[in-house]
């Protein structure tokens, strides 16, 4: 019995040790082949401006997704030359979740931001990655006494749902570069 189960032992770490060298880290300097990495294909895409109308709160919205869709793709560098342009339009949505039953004004809301968006190869004009991302973040409002209180708290989820959106798109875009689909 105990010779089998060493046998197994066996058979596992040297499995183990045989795929070890077929792990990739998706943001690693190097591929497994010693090119460059996937930090590298990602500073070459150009982000462009994300339409909403000037004035409106969805303007600081896609000014803010912008804004951290840069950073995360190139590091707040200027990147290299662009080889891949990044198009998004996003809507956002609000909704009551917890409503005070007497006076009817609500205590938690939800913020949400649905995005669409598409690469595209400049050198051939081809739509490469075509796909859709949403976040959904809530936030309380601390009494009504407090006036400020609700817009900070929008103003604080509507950040953060922009950098999940930021961060769902800037994976997703890494996964192209490192799986081809």
């Amino acid at each position: 019995m105990g010779t089998w189960r060493y046998l197994r032992l066996t058979v596992v770490m040297a499995a183990s040790a045989a795929l070890a060298g077929c792990f990739q880290p998706l943001y690693g300097e190097r591929t497994i082949s010693g090119g460059p990495g996937v930090q590298v294909a990602l500073s070459g895409v150009s982000v462009q401006q994300i339409d909403a109308r000037n004035g409106t709160p969805e303007a600081r919205i896609a000014v803010e997704l912008r804004n951290a869709l840069l950073f995360g793709l190139s590091g707040g560098d200027n990147g290299g030359p662009a080889t891949h342009e990044l198009r998004i339009r996003m809507a956002s949505t609000r909704t009551s979740v917890i409503v005070d039953v007497q006076t009817a004004r609500p205590d938690v809301e939800d913020y949400g931001i649905n995005a669409s968006y598409d690469l595209v190869e400049l050198k051939t004009g081809k739509v490469v990655v075509h796909d859709t991302t949403f976040s959904r973040v809530s936030y309380d409002i601390p009494g009504q006494q407090q006036r400020f209180a609700r817009e900070r708290g929008l103003r604080d989820a509507e950040n953060r749902a922009a950098q999940v959106i930021a961060d769902n798109i800037r994976a997703r875009v890494a996964s192209y570069f490192v799986a081809g689909t």
